[in-house]
């Protein structure tokens, strides 16, 4: 067996899955791919771990077998980004170019409908920097006593947690994350993400008139994928809220079609509330 290969009684223990059901897969949509030593036996990749594990987080939301296979298939693995995680696995999402004033009455008012609703969503916020947060930070730590659970991206002096407030996870300024703008929300009767990226070079003087480019979504699949990158900016930092995080997003059901109309409009009516 070389380095870092599995055998499909680890792949059993890390997935639930019986062997059964991975050879059945193997059999009959050539997934998981497995190499094959000269003897048969079967060796794994992390990486096939990796999408097994999201073959069963999209079953678990309700999506059919052969459909969520294709999406597991063509998921981005290990990408450090909330904003690339999403364009790399929702093309069609096509980013709006928006400046900051922009975002923060959109953010607002997802922020403000997901709290009118009372559910206990799970919250993810990227800041970029600290200043940033600490502006928002009242709002936010009101948006953590409603939330199942709320973390926060941003240029942090450390990682830390206490009380009901956000937990503060520290990204440094190289990482990708450190450029970006997001608010991600998920819960089982409304799930929605705004994720910005700002390009470098690009910014005049005054901070609301910083541009960036935008990604909206109320489809709970992409959604679940930018929480999923949140997950991964945790784990380095965090390990254990990383963790927490993860089963929390397990346990929570994808939205009802109608729901997430409902909510599109609601945030929609809200939004031009503001720019009456």
């Amino acid at each position: 067996m070389l380095p870092d290969e599995l055998s499909i009684g680890d792949v059993v223990h890390a997935t639930g899955l019986g062997e059964a059901t991975l050879r059945a897969w193997e059999r009959r949509y050539g997934f998981p791919e497995p190499r094959r030593e000269p003897s048969g036996h079967r060796r794994y990749s992390q990486a096939d771990v990796e999408r097994l594990l999201r073959v069963i987080e999209e079953r678990q939301r309700g999506v059919e077998l052969p459909a969520a296979i294709e999406r597991a298939r063509g998921a981005p693995l290990g990408v450090p980004s909330l904003f690339a995680r999403l364009r790399a696995s929702r093309p069609e999402l096509h980013p709006m170019l928006v400046r900051k004033s922009m975002l923060v009455k959109l953010s607002h008012a997802l922020e403000d409908e997901s709290a009118a609703r009372a559910e206990r969503s799970v919250l993810i916020g990227s800041f970029q920097r600290e200043r940033f947060y600490r502006q928002a930070q009242q709002r936010w730590r009101a948006l953590a006593t409603g939330a199942e659970l709320a973390v926060v991206f941003a240029d942090f002096e450390r990682t830390r947690r206490g009380g009901r407030a956000p937990a503060e996870v520290r990204v440094d300024r190289s990482h990708p994350v450190a450029r970006e703008w997001g608010v991600i929300c998920v819960a089982a009767e409304h799930s929605a993400c705004l994720v910005a990226w700002e390009p470098p070079g690009r910014g005049p003087a005054k901070d609301l008139e910083r541009e960036f480019e935008l990604l909206l979504s109320f489809d709970p699949s992409a959604v679940r994928d930018a929480a999923d990158a949140g997950v991964a900016v945790c784990a380095s930092a965090a390990p254990g809220l990383a963790e927490e995080l993860r089963a929390r997003l397990a346990d929570t059901p994808a939205p009802r079609a109608e729901s997430q109309l409902r909510l599109a409009g609601s945030v929609t009516a809200r939004l031009l509330a503001t720019l009456g």
